[in-house]
């Protein structure tokens, strides 16, 4: 049966945090607010957890979550690269609402879905979930909603999509109005932007100069000559895999958040 938490009382987020903690570590779920709106949680390194979250979204392997972390230093720990300018998106917009995709750390011992090898990783600008997530470690994080409803701005509307599938829900009031994270694919030479959210696209090109879009891929496809390659279908298998901390031990990942929305596929509707 779930357990519910009104985070308002100080008494019941203390409460509420703990269980949450011992929820993830039992491998349940446990729903949490964010700063963009309310997620569903589990354990990012316990595989089992994570499919029961995407049972519980109704969605398959070949839509992974992405991963939420507490520190700055739990992200570093989940990937291989930052890239040129990685760091610069961090020092500019974390904790917030940007999603960044990268090439996983292949040391470590997870598996959140058909993910092609990287991870789409965000820090919060949330007190209660940063709180949550320095004690619980990295947790994939997805929307608190059934796949292809709205997302929820209310733990209300959050349990009625997805029930006792949920060991706890922690209430922290209605959620914030901004959109879904920006997430943006680190994966190349050039940062390309996979999805506009509630960083807007100018902010990211102030950091990073050039910033590839859909627009400019389509752009190239009409310049170049007609020919067998050019009518030929993108392959998935290019873009990276999107999937919310630490390196090959797990067991710094549960002592530091250092070892984390919608390539992983994420959807617009689809980013805590």
């Amino acid at each position: 049966m779930s357990r519910r938490y009104d985070c308002s009382e100080p008494m019941e987020r203390t409460r509420g945090i703990a269980e949450s903690v011992s929820a993830v570590r039992r491998g349940e779920l446990i729903v949490l607010p964010t700063d963009t709106v309310y997620g569903v949680g589990a354990d990012a390194f316990t595989p089992a957890a994570v499919t029961a979250l995407l049972d519980a979204k109704g969605r398959g392997r070949e839509m992974p979550p992405p991963v939420l972390v507490g520190s700055v230093r739990a992200a570093t720990a989940l990937i291989e690269d930052l890239g040129t300018y990685g760091q610069d998106l961090i020092d500019e917009f974390w904790p917030g609402a940007l999603t960044l995709v990268c090439r996983a750390n292949q040391n470590l011992l997870w598996d959140l879905g058909e993910t092609k090898g990287t991870v789409a990783v965000r820090m919060p600008m949330h007190e209660l979930a940063v709180e949550l997530l320095k004690e619980t470690g990295p947790l994939a994080v997805s929307s608190a909603n059934a796949t292809g409803k709205p997302a929820a701005r209310t733990v209300d509307e959050a349990e009625e999509m997805l029930g006792d599938a949920v060991s706890v829900y922690l209430d922290a009031g209605p959620s914030g109005h901004a959109e879904a994270s920006t997430i943006v694919d680190l994966t190349g030479s050039i940062p390309r932007l996979l999805r506009a959210g509630a960083i807007p696209e100018d902010k990211i090109r102030s950091v990073v100069g050039v910033l590839l879009t859909d627009e400019d891929e389509d752009e190239d496809l009409t310049t170049e000559p007609t020919d067998a390659s050019a009518d030929a279908p993108h392959e998935e298998s290019e873009k990276p895999s999107l999937t919310k901390d630490e390196p090959a031990a797990p067991s710094l990942v549960k002592d530091e958040p250092a070892p984390a929305e919608e390539g992983l596929s994420l959807r617009k509707d689809d980013n805590a």
